[in-house]
């Protein structure tokens, strides 16, 4: 039973929420062509970011992946700043040059999201890196896919993080599917860092539908860490509801079965939590839909914010490259 208080709780189903409403719209709208940019939709997933950046404190660092929406807006990120960015407009949080996949925010302390499959691991690394070389109190935050938990550069990152004791968690989001290959197809067993010396990682494979569940996980981590006890390597089993990139319609057919998905939006980790909330009497139904209410006028402010935002000028083309 977890010791989370119902007000913690409540903070995290709002979150999740929120991140929900915020991709059922931007898929609701994708084809009108006004975002121009690819995206990744974490439908599904929300538990994962919110459960683990309600651990972290602003001065905390997040790295990220393509799949990055619900990691930003946890992290404390801009709603506004997210789909302007959406719309490749200068009000973005990446000033219109990033798009989707390349979210960049370091009033929040989001570094960076990339594109390339497990790039954020070795950003994630060195910032863990840079924090104790620094003898700060931080922690850096790794997230990534269970596509990117076949690329070498995560061995080499998890083996430098143990040798030097970096205050570093990784998270992988293990959604069973890499675009549409699955798990299955690429890992022969469990992963093979759930077998290290507990000394030196901690590790953790936890249902990642359960945002309570993952919040535990990603406090024990947290603490670890600013104790200067290593690194956590944290897999959270959950799934992607839509196709791998774009909207429902855009995905291809015939590589999932639909029974598969079906069993997955029955253990959607929004409505467990709002279920268990309105079960225990802590969410009462006018409440909830005051939140919505809430949540979408926020949501109909944000995609106002991106179509009144100007495009970026030529000018600005060489900016913002390097840190002066």
């Amino acid at each position: 039973m977890t010791s989370l208080t119902s007000n913690k709780q409540l903070e995290l189903f709002r979150a999740m929420l929120r991140i929900r409403r915020v991709q059922e719209r931007i898929e609701s709208v994708y084809l009108e062509d006004e975002m121009k940019t690819p995206v990744h939709l974490c439908i599904g997933q929300e538990a994962v970011s919110v459960g683990v950046c309600a651990v972290l404190e602003r001065e905390d660092y997040i790295s990220s992946n393509h799949r990055s929406h619900g990691h930003y807006l946890a992290k404390g990120g801009d709603l506004n700043g997210l789909i302007a960015e959406l719309h490749c407009k200068a009000g973005g949080c990446s000033k219109g040059y990033g798009g989707s996949m390349h979210l960049v925010d370091t009033a929040v302390n989001h570094l960076g999201s990339s594109s390339i499959v497990g790039g954020g691991i070795p950003i994630g690394t060195g910032l863990g890196l840079a924090i104790q070389m620094r003898r700060e109190a931080s922690v850096s935050v790794v997230f990534f896919g269970d596509g990117a938990a076949d690329e070498g550069v995560l061995y080499e990152s998890l083996n430098f993080a143990m040798l030097k004791q970096l205050p570093v968690i990784y998270v992988l989001e293990n959604n069973q599917w890499s675009v549409c290959s699955p798990v299955s197809a690429r890992q022969p067993d469990i992963n093979i860092f759930h077998r290290a010396d507990p000394e030196l990682l901690m590790t953790r494979r936890i249902d990642g539908n359960d945002a309570l569940a993952v919040y535990t996980a990603a406090e024990a981590a947290v603490d670890r860490a600013r104790n200067g006890k290593g690194p956590s390597f944290i897999e959270c089993e959950t799934y992607r509801i839509l196709g791998h990139a774009g909207c429902a319609s855009q995905d291809a057919e015939g590589y999932r079965d639909s029974c598969e998905i079906d069993e997955w939006q029955a253990n959607c980790p929004v409505a467990r939590l709002q279920n268990s909330l309105m079960a225990s009497g802590d969410l009462a139904p006018k409440a909830l839909d005051h939140t919505e209410k809430e949540i979408q006028q926020e949501i109909n402010a944000a995609f106002a914010f991106a179509e009144t935002s100007p495009l970026p000028e030529t000018d600005d083309l060489l900016r913002h490259l390097y840190k002066e």
